[in-house]
């Protein structure tokens, strides 16, 4: 059993389109086919996560191939590390764009965590084959050492719970922004922009396995495709409509720069 209750975290039946714990606490199966495991008092908001806008964007954007690279190189990466999970866990999937591909890579049971309902229902309908649920990456509603291999790509959470679902063993591919990410929108936007800060790669019960940049200089040609790019960006609230508008026309050329870590969880 995957699942605990995120109310008292006993673990969670599977009973036709219902998911139960022996406390009595039950979750609806949505139509979609995922379950809602957020409960209302854990949310901070009344809708939290990216809404539908946000989400529609960074599908539009993830679907031309402009992160292909990075996928392309965590697959490498499996293949390297001959990593075999029979549990895998994508935290923060959004969409499942990335879920996805890393399901045709690696079959087995593979679940999808996101805290936005929007995005899970997204996900849900698109890729039956893969169990998403609504959940906070702070709040895993997952079994101890349930997880042989967790993927995180830029999704805030909280390192205790991947230690706590990870299984002896198990890896964490870790993805955050490298120091020159997205540098070049920085600079459209501040006077004296800043790198992003080199953090040191640690995780709390792991030990650090490997760990690279990806870097290429990503074109974006002249279309609605970098007007979605700067809607995912944290930066978009920044711009004018002017400015938007003038990108969609110009395009832009902008620096990627993904820092990959792995880790493996000690015993």
């Amino acid at each position: 059993m995957y699942f605990r209750c995120p109310v008292c975290q006993q673990p969670l039946d599977h009973r036709s389109n219902v998911w139960c714990c022996a406390r009595g606490h039950h979750f609806d199966v949505a139509k979609e086919g995922y379950i809602n495991l957020l409960p209302v008092n854990k949310k901070n908001s009344k809708d939290p996560g990216d809404n539908k806008e946000m989400m529609a964007a960074r599908r539009l954007f993830l679907d031309s191939g402009h992160y292909q690279p990075l996928i392309d190189r965590i697959l490498t990466l499996i293949e390297q590390f001959k990593l075999k999970p029979q549990c895998t866990v994508d935290v923060g999937c959004g969409e499942g764009y990335y879920t996805s591909l890393l399901h045709q890579h690696v079959g087995h049971d593979l679940i999808g965590v996101d805290i936005s309902r929007a995005a899970i229902r997204y996900a849900a309908k698109r890729y039956r084959d893969i169990q998403f649920t609504v959940a906070s990456a702070f709040d895993l509603p997952l079994a101890n050492g349930v997880a042989d291999l967790v993927l995180r790509i830029f999704a805030p959470g909280s390192d205790d719970e991947l230690a706590r679902i990870c299984a002896d063993n198990g890896i964490v591919i870790n993805v955050s922004a490298g120091p020159k990410h997205h540098f070049a929108v920085k600079e459209l936007i501040y006077e004296q922009p800043r790198l992003h800060p080199a953090r040191e790669a640690n995780l709390a019960g792991f030990k650090l396995l490997h760990e690279e940049r990806l870097q290429w200089s990503m074109n974006l040609p002249a279309s609605d495709i970098c007007g979605a790019f700067l809607q995912m960006t944290p930066y978009a609230w920044k711009f004018t409509e002017q400015q938007k508008n003038a990108l969609k026309l110009n395009g832009l050329i902008c620096e990627i720069d993904f820092k990959i870590d792995i880790f493996e969880r000690l015993k």
